[in-house]
């Protein structure tokens, strides 16, 4: 279908030559094309809809999208409204969907929708939605703290028809098919911030060696210079861990207890070293002219999106087997 047909290490070390990139939002975007709105259909999509969304979405003719979330569901996806009722040969969607990437350009959305009235982690199917349908409204581009060079919207959708033809795999098996996704969207998030956060820490040594306060220079305080190598240190940790996450999952194996600690320890060591080293730039990071500024912002979105680290926090314990017994 025009991709290369590599695995999915490939994809990390992608995700990682990206970060060179000096903002978030870019890279953001490209993982939410490449690697969380296609997976599925590349997994389980017919031959037909790969034709139709994949080949040109792989080719970058197309721009796709994630429905998942909505104003009353993001982490929670298995409390999503939005239904999708079979009339004849064709699904009547309404509802809406909330902090979506892309969404405002995309040509089409991966959609999750209620399907039945069953029980919510069987009741839900994932379609192929042509975002120029009737009944298709983009409410608002959504004016956001950082990552402000991807459009995030809120879209309605209204009666909208769709052909049956345009579902994904099985009808009641979208919310498996997205917790597989999750598990390569949160390793892609690891791995974007690697990069930004070196070239953060090492912008910092460069800028705290010139500048001087009470007639030296900023970096010869210990307590700068061992908080700079202590950050430094978490930061190959982490790419540790993603490096065996990565290594097991190419080999098959279900990593979501792996990427979801690294997914908890990405978001809060970015939210460490960006507050860490802005504050080593003094007023000047408090500016929009450096780049600490603009990653303080940017990055903060990875204890949110893809799952909160509460979320995070919640699978490795049942996968550690510590949460109360029912």
């Amino acid at each position: 279908y025009g991709g290369m047909g590599l695995d999915f290490s490939y994809n990390i070390a992608v995700a990682e030559e990206l970060g060179n990139i000096r903002c978030a939002g870019i890279p953001m975007a490209i993982g939410v094309q490449a690697g969380m709105a296609t997976p599925a259909l590349t997994r389980f999509g017919s031959h037909e809809l790969k034709k139709q969304f994949l080949i040109p979405t792989i080719a970058g003719d197309f721009v796709a999208c994630l429905g998942i979330s909505e104003a009353g569901a993001g982490s929670d996806v298995s409390n999503i409204k939005t239904t999708a009722v079979r009339k004849g040969d064709e699904y009547v969607i309404n509802g809406g969907k909330m902090w979506i990437t892309s969404g405002s350009q995309a040509d089409w959305m991966c959609l999750l929708a209620n399907t039945s009235k069953g029980p919510p982690h069987q009741n839900k199917s994932l379609i192929c939605l042509p975002m120029n349908l009737p009944g298709i409204h983009v409410a608002k581009k959504i004016d956001k703290l950082g990552m402000r060079s991807s459009d995030t919207a809120q879209i309605f959708f209204e009666d909208v028809r769709v052909p049956c033809r345009n579902l994904i795999g099985e009808e009641g098996k979208g919310f498996t098919y997205q917790m597989l996704q999750f598990q390569e969207e949160r390793l892609w998030a690891v791995a974007t911030v690697l990069t930004p956060l070196e070239t953060i820490l090492q912008e910092t040594i460069e800028y705290t060696r010139q500048r001087k306060v009470f007639g030296q220079p900023v970096l010869h305080n210990q307590t700068v210079h061992f908080r700079l190598a202590e950050l430094a240190a978490e930061v190959e940790l982490l790419r540790s861990l993603l490096r065996r996450a990565v290594a097991l999952y190419v080999e098959g194996n279900d990593v979501t207890k792996f990427a979801s600690m690294a997914k908890l320890k990405a978001g809060r060591l970015t939210r460490e070293v960006t507050d860490s080293c802005l504050q080593f730039w003094g007023g000047m990071g408090f500016t929009s002219e450096v780049l600490v500024s603009r990653f303080y912002r940017d990055l903060r979105l990875v204890s949110i999106g893809g799952g909160t680290d509460e979320t995070m926090l919640s699978i490795i314990c049942k996968y550690m087997d510590i949460l109360p017994r029912k």
